[in-house]
């Protein structure tokens, strides 16, 4: 099992490693990415990077769990799906990396089925609060979990994994207000019950 840190030192070493992945692996994928250039540019060494991680493969795995839960804890559910799509659009507009390491897992691991092996686990709360507004009478019948699928995908129409469009922070804000304002309205008539 990997080292964990003991000092604010090494604390700060294993953070600078993941926020250098972070980029090496958007970039490049798993197979791409270069541990060279991960050490170089976080300014440590393979030794420092193996004791925390392991491996290049382990690196990814630790980065890819933080980054679903940087997610989830930035862009709770709530009880207004739209709302929560919207909040995942800022969310994929300020980290595009994140959806970048999804991304790459569906492609170099995982080409069916469940991105993660504890998806269940880790949407088990969303899964429960859709299922609970479609008792209420507010969301629409169906499999709980393929209305999450659905409002998620909505929420990536202008994600770095668009076919179409892949949106930037950098664009102006009345773009992304009308953008928010579509995927809103949208998302209120695809779940909306009845």
């Amino acid at each position: 099992m990997p080292a964990q840190p003991r000092t604010a030192r090494g604390v700060a070493t294993r953070e600078r490693i993941l926020e250098v992945a972070s980029r090496e692996f958007a970039e490049y994928g798993i197979a791409g990415a270069r541990v060279d250039r991960i050490v170089a540019a976080a300014s440590t060494n393979k030794a420092q990077l193996y004791a925390y991680f392991g491996s290049k493969e382990g690196l990814f795995d630790t980065l890819f769990a933080e980054s679903l839960d940087w997610i989830v804890d930035a862009a709770p559910i709530g009880d207004d799906l739209a709302d929560w799509a919207v909040r995942l659009y800022d969310e994929y507009l300020r980290r595009p990396d994140l959806i970048r390491l999804a991304t790459w897992t569906r492609l170099e691991r995982r080409p069916a089925g469940h991105l993660v092996d504890d998806e269940g686990e880790r949407n088990e709360h969303k899964v429960r609060g859709i299922a609970a507004s479609q008792e209420a009478g507010t969301v629409r019948p169906g499999d709980p979990f393929d209305v999450m699928a659905m409002v998620i995908a909505m929420s990536m129409a202008w994600s770095p994994v668009s076919n179409v469009y892949a949106a930037t922070a950098e664009e102006p804000e009345e773009v992304h207000e009308r953008r928010r304002a579509l995927l809103r309205e949208s998302v209120r008539r695809v779940v909306a019950a009845g």
